[in-house]
C-alpha cells in the first residue's frame, strides 16, 4: 500500500479541467518507480480517462486506499481519511476564513496538508505553480473586456476582436492572433481619444511575466515609471505603452529621512504607505499581479478613486489576476468566473454592475484562469511536480516532524503533520 497515489477528480465548476500529473509523468511513476496511480473519473478533465487508462493508471471512484492524494483545488470537508497525506493549492496561509473548517477537519483526522503554493528554493522562489498560465490567460480576458468596454461605448479597435482565452484552441492561437490584432495597430494605430495607450503591471513575478509575454506579441515600447508622465506629450498612437511597477514605485517610508529597503518593507510594512495613486492617471489597463496582504499598502483604494473619478477618466479597466478581494485593488468586490467574468465598479455609488456597461471601472476578478488553458497549464505544472513526487510518496509520515524526510523546498510547505501545525505555520491557530 505504500507506493500508491490517488489522484481526486476536480469539481469546483463546471471549468475546472486541470490535472496535477498528466498521463506521461503516471506512466513514468510507474515505470521508474514503482508508484501506481488511482485516478477519479471525470467527464470534464482535458486529459481523458481513457488517457490515464493507457498510461497504467486505474481509474476509479473510491481512492480512499491511497495514502497520498494529489488535487489542484480545494479539497471538500466530507472527503478526507484519517491520517494520509493530502497535496493541493489548500489556500489557508493568509488564514482564509472560507477554509478554515477544512483544515480544522484535517487536523482532527490527523491528516498531512502540502501546499504547493509554499513549496519554494532557498531563495523563497515558487517552484510548482500555475502563475504563467494566470498571467497568459488574464492578460487575454482583460483585453477582451477592454475592447468590449470601449465598443459599448461607441469606440471601435483591434482589441474587439480579442475573445477569451477560453475561446482559443491553445497558446500558439492567440500569439498568432495577437500578431494579427498588432498588424491591424501598426497599420491604423489607435484612436485618438485612448492614446497613448498605457498598460501597467504592478509586480514583476511569474503571474506578471506571464501577462507580459502576450502583450509582448502587440507593438509595444516600454517605458519606466518616471518615464510615464513625459509620454502624454510624445507619443506614438501605434505603440502600446508597457510599464513594469517594482515595489519601490508603489510605497514610500512613512519616515521622511528613511529610504527604501526591500526587505525592510517586506518584514515591516508598516513602516511604509501607498504612492501608487501618482501613476494612476496616466494607465488606460491597470494588470494586478502582486501578492498581497492585509499587512501591506492598498494599490488602490475606494476612496482615491471616488474623489479623482470622471467620465473622462483613462482608466478603463483593471485585471486584477491577484484577485484578492478588497485587498490591494480595494474595490474588487468579488471573485468572477469564466463565464461571467467582469463587472464594472462605481466608485460615486460605491455599487458594481454585471458585465462591461455602466458608470465606472470595469473589473476582471477571475479567481482560477489558468483553468482556461487547462492542457498547457497540467503540463507545466506537472512538469514542475514531477520531481518531487517519489520524495512525497516514499516518506515516513509517523515520524517527529523534525525527523520527517523530505526535500527542503518540500518540507517547507508541510502546513500539517499529523494534524498540528508546524512551526513556521503556528500563526494560522489565530484564524481557528
Amino acid at each position: 500500500m505504500k507506493n500508491i497515489i490517488g489522484i481526486r477528480r476536480e469539481d469546483k465548476n463546471q471549468w475546472e479541467r486541470r490535472v496535477p500529473l498528466i498521463p506521461k509523468h503516471i506512466r513514468e511513476l510507474d515505470e521508474k518507480y514503482g508508484i501506481k496511480t488511482f485516478i477519479q473519473p471525470s467527464s470534464i478533465r482535458v486529459f481523458s480517462d481513457e488517457s490515464f487508462k493507457k498510461a497504467g493508471a486505474n481509474v476509479q471512484e473510491d481512492i480512499s486506499h491511497c495514502p497520498v492524494v494529489f488535487a489542484v483545488k480545494e479539497i471538500p470537508i466530507d472527503f478526507f481519511s484519517p491520517n494520509k497525506t493530502y497535496v493541493f493549492f489548500s489556500h489557508t496561509i493568509k488564514g482564509q476564513k472560507y477554509n478554515m473548517p477544512m483544515l480544522k477537519k484535517m487536523m482532527n483526522m490527523g491528516c498531512n496538508l502540502i501546499d504547493y503554493e509554499k513549496i519554494a528554493d532557498k531563495n523563497g522562489r515558487r517552484l510548482v505553480f500555475f502563475g504563467r498560465f494566470a498571467g497568459i490567460a488574464g492578460m487575454v480576458d482583460t483585453l477582451w473586456a477592454f475592447g468590449k468596454r470601449l465598443k459599448s461605448k461607441g469606440v471601435e479597435t483591434p482589441f474587439n476582436k480579442i475573445k477569451q482565452a477560453v475561446y482559443y484552441k491553445d497558446i500558439e492561437e492567440i500569439k498568432n492572433h495577437f500578431i494579427e490584432v498588432g498588424k491591424q495597430i501598426r497599420s491604423n494605430g489607435i484612436p485618438e481619444s485612448l492614446a497613448p495607450l498605457v498598460i501597467g503591471f504592478a509586480g514583476y513575478g511569474n503571474v506578471s511575466k506571464g501577462a507580459q509575454e502576450m502583450l509582448d506579441y502587440l507593438p509595444l515600447k516600454e517605458v519606466s515609471p518616471d518615464q510615464i508622465e513625459s509620454i502624454r506629450e510624445d507619443y506614438s498612437d501605434k505603440l502600446v505603452y508597457k510599464v513594469v511597477f517594482k515595489e519601490e514605485h508603489m510605497v514610500e517610508p512613512v519616515s521622511k529621512n528613511a529610504v527604501f529597503n526591500l526587505q525592510e518593507y517586506y518584514n515591516k510594512p508598516e513602516l511604509y504607505r501607498s504612492i501608487f495613486h501618482q501613476y494612476i492617471s496616466n494607465l488606460s489597463i491597470l494588470m494586478n499581479c502582486i501578492y498581497w496582504s492585509k499587512k501591506y499598502p492598498r494599490l488602490v483604494t475606494k476612496d482615491f478613486l471616488k474623489k479623482n473619478f470622471s467620465n473622462h477618466m483613462k482608466l478603463q479597466i483593471v485585471g486584477d489576476i491577484s484577485v484578492d478581494v478588497n485587498g490591494a485593488i480595494e474595490f474588487t468586490e468579488k471573485t468572477t468566473s469564466t463565464d461571467d467574468p467582469v463587472f464594472v465598479y462605481d466608485p460615486l455609488r460605491d455599487e458594481i454592475e454585471r458585465g462591461y456597461n455602466g458608470e465606472g471601472v470595469v473589473v476582471l476578478g477571475v479567481d482560477n484562469l489558468p483553468c482556461e488553458l487547462p492542457a498547457s497549464s497540467s503540463e507545466e505544472f506537472s512538469d514542475s511536480l514531477m520531481p518531487f513526487v517519489p520524495d512525497v510518496v516514499k516518506a515516513d509520515y509517523s515520524v517527529k516532524f523534525s525527523d520527517l524526510e523530505l526535500p527542503s523546498e518540500v518540507k517547507k510547505a508541510v502546513i500539517l503533520h499529523n494534524g498540528e501545525l508546524t512551526p513556521d505555520y503556528q500563526y494560522i491557530n489565530k484564524f481557528l
